[in-house]
C-alpha cells in the first residue's frame, strides 16, 4: 500500500489555486502568463501531478505556498521526492491529492478514498485524466482541475478553485481564453 505525507495549514486558508498535468516543458512550454493573474489572492497552491519540471513549483510559489504530488510521467528522483499521496489538513478540512493513474482510464471513487484511511477527506484532487471534474460523490468532493496546457474531452484549458468555509469545501471549475 501507497504512504501518504501529511501537511498542516491554519484555518485562514480559504482560497486554493489547484492545477495538475502541465507537463513542462515536454507539452507546454511554460506556464500560461494569466496564471499568475487568476492565482493572486489564494492561500495556497495544489498542483496534482505531472510537472515534469520542478521549476513549476518555484514559479507558483511567487504567489503562495505549493504542495504537489508526482505523477507517472515525473522523474524517479521527483516522485521519490513528492510522493504519490498526500493529505492536506486546512484547519478542520481534510483534502487528499493524487495524480490519479491507478492503472485505470476511469477514477474508481471508492478505491481512491481507501487510500487515505484511517483518514476521511472531504475533498480528494487528482489529475492524469487532463479533464475537468468537480463532482461530489458519498459525501466527498472529487475535483479534476483539467490541463492548462493540454486539456482532452475538454473545450479549452482549464484550471480549478477550492473554496473553504464554515459548510465544507466546494470546488469550481474555471476555462481559460
Amino acid at each position: 500500500m501507497i504512504q501518504f505525507k501529511t501537511v498542516q495549514y491554519g484555518s485562514e486558508v480559504k482560497e486554493i489555486g489547484v492545477i495538475a498535468d502541465t507537463h513542462i516543458p515536454t507539452r507546454g512550454r511554460s506556464l500560461p502568463p494569466e496564471i499568475f493573474k487568476l492565482f493572486e489572492g489564494v492561500q495556497l497552491i495544489l498542483h496534482a501531478g505531472d510537472l515534469v519540471d520542478e521549476k513549476v513549483i518555484d514559479q507558483l510559489k511567487a504567489l503562495a505556498p505549493v504542495e504537489a504530488v508526482a505523477g507517472n510521467m515525473d522523474p524517479v528522483q521527483m516522485q521519490n521526492r513528492l510522493g504519490r499521496l498526500k493529505l492536506i489538513r486546512v484547519g478542520e478540512a481534510r483534502i487528499g491529492m493524487l495524480h490519479g493513474d491507478l492503472g485505470e482510464r476511469k477514477i474508481n471513487f471508492n478505491q481512491v478514498k481507501e487510500l487515505f484511511l484511517p483518514e476521511e477527506p472531504q475533498a480528494i484532487v487528482f489529475g492524469h485524466l487532463h479533464e475537468p471534474v468537480n463532482k461530489e460523490h458519498n459525501g466527498i468532493l472529487y475535483f479534476n482541475p483539467g490541463s492548462l496546457i493540454d486539456p482532452r474531452r475538454s473545450p479549452r484549458p482549464s484550471y480549478g478553485r477550492l473554496h473553504i468555509d464554515g459548510t465544507g469545501i466546494s470546488g469550481e471549475i474555471i476555462y481559460l481564453h
